[in-house]
Formats: C-alpha cells, sequence, structure tokens
C-alpha cells in the first residue's frame, strides 16, 4: 500500500533549536528516525524519484548532472561501493574520485545531505539512509521483499529495498537506473520500475546497419560525376547523409561508383592508389568497396578521425596499419603509434614474467602480426640454397624490419594504460579494438591528439569483454555518434569478411 509523505509521520521527532540556532536532534518514543530524515521523502511529488546504482556513476561520472528536473536519490550504500574503487589507478578509480568530489560540492551548502539540495537544472539530489534492522518491522513491502531476497547484507538488496521504502513514502514514481542486467531482473521481480542508462547509449540501428547507402541518380548525373569527379544534386536525395559518410551513386542495377559527401555539400570520387605500397614490405590491394572507402578515409589528409566497425576478418586492423605505414614512408607523418586495450577474453592466466615489452607482448600480438605481414620482404619461390657450415660464433638473432623502426622511436606499439597526460603531436595514432573503451576512456584518447595527429579507431560493436560497456554504449561507437558530422570526421562499415572462407561463416552463423 501506498502513503503519502504527510501520512508516514508515526515515528516522529522534535528538532528543537539550541540558544545560537543550530538544530539538536530528538528521537520519538519509539526510537525511529522520521522517513524525511532518512531522504525517503522526495522534495516535492511532481517529478520522477531516480535512484542511481553505482555502476551508472563508474560508467559515467557526469550522470549526476544528467536528470534535468527530476529527483536524483543515492543510496548511503552506494557510496560504501564506491570507496572500494577509488584507490584504484586506473580508469574506474578515477571515475569513483571524480563522484566522490563532485557530490562533496553538490551538499557543501546544507548539513542535511537527506533533505535534498538544488542542481543546476532545477532538479534536486539528496542521500538515501536504509537500515534494515528497523525498517522491516513497521514495512509490510519489505517483510515480503526479504521473503524473496533474504539476504539482507548484499548490497545490490539493500539498493532494491530503498528504492521499495521510496514507493511507498511518495505518490511520484521511483525509477531504478543501473547497468547490471542482474539486478535490473531482481528489480522487477519486485515490482520496482528500473532503466538502463540511455545518456550514451546509440540507436541500436547505428550498430547492426553496416550496408553502404545507395543514392539513385539518372544516367547523365553518373556519367558527369565519373568524368569530373564531382556532383552536386538536389537537398532531397541527399536528406540524411553526414558529412564524409560514404555512399554508393547508383543508376540502374549494375551502374554505380561510390563517393564521399563533402562538407561542401556535393559528392566527391574517392582518391585511392591502386595499392598501398609499403617500402621493401608487401603491397596491399583493397579487396572490396568497404576497403576502398576505409583507405580513402585514412589517406585523406582534412581527415583527422577516422571510426571503422567490421566483424572479425573484414581487414579493419591490416588496412589501418597498411595506410599508416604507407603514409609514414610518404613522410605526412613522423611516426605511427599502434595501442590496443589491455582487455582479456575469458579467464587469464596471471601475471607474466619480465620486462613491461615481454609482459605487454601478449596482448599486442596481433598488432605484430599484422606488421610483421605487411613488412616481410617479398622471397621467391623454389628451392634454397646449400647452407654453410656453421661456425664457431653463434649466429645474431635476425632482426624485423619493423623492430628498427620501434628502436628509432618511428614505430611505437604500446598498450592503452599509460596513454593519460600525453600530447600527441604530427602521428598516426591506431587503435584497435575500440569496443572495449568506456565512452570516458574514448574521449581521453580523443583529447591527446595534437595538430596534423590523425587518429584511427577499429573494432566490432559485437566483440565486448569489457563487463562495463555493451555494443551501444562502448567508446567506439560513442564517438562515432557524438562527433558524426563534423568536417574532419569519417566513418566506414565493413561487413565482407576477406581472412577465409571458415572466418566469414563463422562471423556470420556462430
Amino acid at each position: 500500500m501506498i502513503h503519502r509523505a504527510e501520512e508516514a509521520q508515526s515515528a516522529l521527532f522534535e528538532v528543537p533549536t539550541t540558544a545560537n540556532g543550530t538544530s539538536k536532534r530528538k528521537r520519538s518514543v519509539n526510537g525511529y528516525p522520521r522517513p524525511r530524515d532518512l531522504g525517503l521523502v522526495a522534495p516535492s511529488q511532481c517529478v520522477k524519484n531516480y535512484v542511481l546504482d553505482t555502476n551508472v556513476m563508474l560508467h559515467d561520472p557526469a550522470s549526476l548532472e544528467r536528470f534535468k528536473e527530476n529527483h536524483l536519490c543515492i543510496p548511503v550504500d552506494v557510496l560504501s561501493e564506491l570507496d572500494k574503487f577509488k584507490g584504484e589507478q586506473t580508469e574506474r578509480g578515477a571515475n569513483a574520485r571524480r563522484v566522490h568530489r563532485r557530490l562533496t560540492e553538490m551538499f557543501s551548502c546544507t548539513d542535511t545531505v537527506t533533505q535534498g539540495v538544488t542542481t543546476l537544472h532545477g532538479g534536486t539530489i539528496r542521500m538515501v539512509v536504509y537500515d534494515p534492522s528497523t525498517c522491516p518491522k513497521n514495512s509490510e513491502i519489505l517483510n515480503r521483499f526479504y521473503r524473496i531476497f533474504p539476504d539482507r547484507e548484499r548490497v545490490d538488496h539493500r539498493i532494491l529495498a530503498a528504492c521499495l521504502l521510496l514507493m511507498e513514502h511518495n505518490n511520484a514514481p521511483v525509477v531504478l537506473v543501473t547497468k547490471d542486467i542482474n539486478m535490473q531482473l531482481k528489480a522487477r521481480a519486485v515490482g520496482i520500475e528500473c532503466q538502463d542508462y540511455l545518456n550514451d547509449k546509440v540507436d541500436a540501428r547505428e550498430v547492426s546497419n553496416y550496408e553502404v547507402r545507395r543514392i539513385e541518380v539518372d544516367p547523365n548525373e553518373l556519367q558527369r560525376f565519373a568524368s569530373s569527379g564531382e556532383l552536386a544534386i538536389d537537398a532531397e536525395r541527399t536528406s540524411g547523409v553526414s558529412v564524409n559518410e560514404y555512399v554508393l551513386l547508383g543508376a540502374g542495377e549494375k551502374q554505380t561508383i561510390p563517393a564521399r559527401f563533402s562538407a561542401s555539400g556535393s559528392f566527391v570520387k574517392l582518391n585511392i592508389p591502386d595499392v598501398l605500397k609499403i617500402p621493401d614490405g608487401q603491397a596491399l590491394k583493397p579487396l572490396n568497396l568497404g576497403q576502398r572507402c576505409l583507405i580513402d578515409a585514412l589517406l585523406n589528409p582534412e581527415i583527422s578521425l577516422v571510426t571503422c566497425y567490421g566483424h572479425a576478418g573484414t581487414g579493419k586492423t591490416l588496412v589501418a596499419v597498411a595506410a599508416g605505414l604507407h603514409e609514414m614512408f610518404n613522410r605526412r607523418y613522423t611516426g605511427i603509434t599502434v595501442s590496443r586495450p589491455v582487455v582479456s577474453m575469458g579467464e587469464q592466466l596471471g601475471f607474466l614474467p619480465g620486462s613491461l615489452d615481454e609482459k605487454m607482448r601478449p596482448w599486442l600480438q596481433p598488432i605484430h602480426d599484422a606488421l610483421d605481414l605487411l613488412m616481410r620482404p617479398s622471397v621467391p619461390l623454389g628451392p634454397r640454397r646449400k647452407q654453410q657450415k656453421a661456425s664457431a660464433q653463434p649466429a645474431a638473432p635476425i632482426q624485423k624490419p619493423y623492430e628498427a623502426l620501434m628502436e628509432q622511436g618511428i614505430l611505437e606499439i604500446e598498450a592503452l594504460c599509460y596513454i593519460r597526460g600525453r600530447s600527441i603531436p604530427n602521428r598516426f595514432f591506431i587503435l584497435d579494438e575500440a569496443q572495449q573503451l568506456t565512452p570516458q576512456e574514448a574521449k581521453t584518447i580523443v583529447t591527446r591528439m595534437s595538430r596534423d595527429s590523425k587518429l584511427v579507431l577499429v573494432g566490432d560493436p559485437a566483440q565486448i569483454d569489457n563487463p562495463y560497456v555493451d555494443s551501444r554504449s562502448n567508446g567506439l561507437v560513442y564517438t562515432r555518434n557524438r562527433l558524426k558530422g563534423q568536417s574532419f570526421v569519417a566513418h566506414v562499415a565493413l561487413n565482407r569478411g576477406e581472412r577465409s572462407e571458415l572466418a566469414e561463416a563463422g562471423a556470420r552463423f556462430m
């Protein structure tokens, strides 16, 4: 049964004042504090009460500012959970410290954090206190809850119990906001309205649709585009097309030409070489339309950020590394940096021995593989020459071509965890497996880029190992969504696998 806040005053206690005007609290006869002093009663009943789970604030510390004119409730048990993470030297630890500092700023103007303070957007924020030793004695809804979930010390259950008490003492809706799927299921099982944190989630269609947009033109327009390399058409046909979006101009079923929608409002032809040539190494030729569009974006000096979606085997990492080497050897950039997040798939093997480079080698091995393939010297086929007799001196280990570039500092292969605080000028920066990033981590990387640098984020939104993000809220899709339409940003989706028929079948059907 839902009671009004004014009717739930069976446990009132007086708040007399001393001679200097400060309040002096006094418990009632039955020893219970009033619901209002526990933060259970909202300042008004006109707007919703949103209860934030710990994982939401760890995911986005700015979530405290995202609920506009509504009431925001922070259970005290959430503070205890945040306290466990504040000492970590990770992005999660930094976010926990940011939340603590922001809450301290918000409540600096009051001594009663459970009464609620006004936020910048006209809402309120308050702490909610839940004491399981007293509340169930006079709450049938909590007695029923603990018959279903008897563990009263589990933090998730304490947060859910606080939500039920808020529902009992307020007429306005109470909504739990959490990114924990199991928590959402528990909440719905006991009748609590629950939502995911949607502020940084992109539309599902942006993640699921990898097809190149097709725009119909008449044969004369297509012929004019083929000869001049540029075509301007009416705004009705370009409605919804973003700046630097790659499309397929078609006149009928078989006549098609790929194009890029420029910032000037016209379509321009792709400007790519027949092959990407690596000195003393292999030449890479684009094998499909998606790879051609990606190479055009990677080689365009006016585009400083390229995001690329593609499932396993589509060549996103290999093409990006090949373009980076091509640009570096052509002296457009002073160097190339390739990195990836340190997020494992499944169980780990424990601590790795050796130096920092040796520890990071297993994590960065896919990048080494791509460099080895591209910079491997062409060796003619045929029988090997007869080897000379082994000398007394052991032969020096053969150095791979890319290792010499690494010794000179021209080529960097490093883990992402050391990027904070850096400024990266005039480099071609490739971030592989970018779908493992949180939005805050992606923001950190984007803001590291200095003048004349190029950032390439590649990944597969369907392959997520980071427990704090999903296919619609990871750093790769977040960056694409927030920076879409900028004149210096391009996006390409690869949907055709080129690794092997087996890899393509596995990506599509498994």
